[in-house]
């Protein structure tokens, strides 16, 4: 268990760290986010001061001066090196009824700007009020069902533009 991750701090320094080394690390968690690191006799005072597990981008003060870290490691090179993007702009359209339903309400506007994961609409199905959220950010081209409607699946609902 050798595994490598680079890590790039502040977008300009890169270093190479492997299992070993951070196995070496002579480091003591003092409480959830906050660690005591002694690194060639030198005490270090390190905390992580906010996370984003999904792109490994970390946020961490090291004695008083803060520094944004991204850890990647070697499938996540593999992923840059095919040409793939993890977390890229979806391109989606459209969004479409998951299963039959009654729409009980629509959240958004005709021309109305969105982010992912603003709730679009709630869609009564099986007894259960089931919030469709946005698959991405835009603007929205048209929407196809009202508030009462009963739709089918696969129905469309809303589109992009």
């Amino acid at each position: 268990m050798n595994d490598v991750f680079n890590i790039k701090v502040n977008n300009s320094s890169e270093f190479k760290v492997s299992t070993k080394d951070i196995l070496k690390l002579d480091a003591v968690k003092d409480s959830d986010n906050n660690f005591h690191i002694l690194q060639n006799n030198k005490p270090f005072k390190a905390e992580i001061t906010s996370s984003n597990y999904n792109q490994k981008i970390y946020t961490v003060k090291v004695n008083n001066n803060t520094y944004t870290v991204h850890i990647s490691d070697g499938l996540d090179t593999l992923i840059q090196d095919m040409g793939f993007s993890v977390g890229s702009t979806k391109h989606i359209n459209s969004v479409k009824a998951p299963m039959p339903g009654l729409i009980l309400d629509v959240n958004v506007n005709i021309g109305q700007k969105i982010n992912e994961d603003d709730p679009l609409l709630v869609l009564e199905a099986m007894k259960m009020e089931n919030i469709i959220c946005s698959p991405r950010k835009g603007v929205i081209k048209s929407i196809s069902a009202n508030k009462g409607d009963a739709v089918e699946k696969n129905q469309l609902l809303i589109e992009f533009e």
